[in-house]
């Protein structure tokens, strides 16, 4: 019996790239045209960013706590859990990042992201919802295998990012979608995915904007 340390994250993978791509577009499939909804709510994210205030950060995360929920059981719970056994867990996970989006909405308080920063979160989910879906074509798997913000984790997670750092989130909210940006990111570079690099990269851009920032409200100005 070989020793744990041994073992690779490709020992654990039960699937193939093509069954993994296979599954999205079934799953696609499956919930068209849910994904004009989907699109119409990361459109409404992004407005949000743009025009920061309590209302406008309340409704965004109801948004994304309604797009961890869907995600967590109609994608992890319903569909990847037939490839993976770690699917419920994930599902859990992202329910209880969909419980702390609520619990963050009903909070009185209202952020007002600096410039740069707003564009930085901008940026972020701007990517996730409009240019992520254009990766599947991009890279000659067609349409019907786009990953939609609300429709799929990847970019679901990098637009709460986003949010996340336009609301100058409680480090602990931005821990589920962090771990999911690692454990996803691995996984496509497992499965020899050409953008594997796009999750943990836009992660550490995400926390290094934040880290930033904070510094920069913390020093005293001369």
């Amino acid at each position: 019996m070989s020793e744990w340390w041994t073992y690779t994250l490709s020992d654990f993978l039960m699937f193939s790239q093509r069954s993994y791509y296979r599954l999205i577009a079934l799953y696609n499939e499956a919930v068209w045209p849910a994904h004009l909804l989907a699109l119409a709510a990361g459109l409404i994210v992004i407005g949000c960013i743009a025009r920061p205030g309590a209302h406008t950060r309340r409704i965004a995360l109801l948004v994304l706590a309604v797009a961890w929920g869907w995600v967590g059981w109609a994608y992890q719970l319903e569909r990847y859990a037939d490839i993976n056994t770690a699917g419920p867990w994930f599902a859990l996970a992202f329910g209880v990042q969909a419980v702390m989006l609520c619990f963050m909405a009903l909070q009185s308080r209202a952020a007002t992201p600096a410039g740069m920063q707003k564009q930085v979160a901008l940026g972020l989910t701007g990517l996730a919802v409009i240019a992520y879906p254009l990766l599947a074509p991009g890279s000659g798997r067609g349409w019907s295998q786009a990953e939609v913000f609300g429709i799929v984790p990847d970019p679901t997670a990098i637009a709460t990012l986003g949010v996340l750092l336009a609301c100058r989130a409680h480090p602990i909210a931005w821990l589920i979608p962090l771990a999911w940006c690692a454990v996803s990111g691995a996984t496509l570079m497992e499965l020899r995915v050409c953008y594997a690099w796009l999750l943990p990269t836009f992660a550490i851009l995400a926390v290094a904007a934040g880290l930033l920032f904070r510094h920069a409200r913390r020093s005293p100005v001369h």
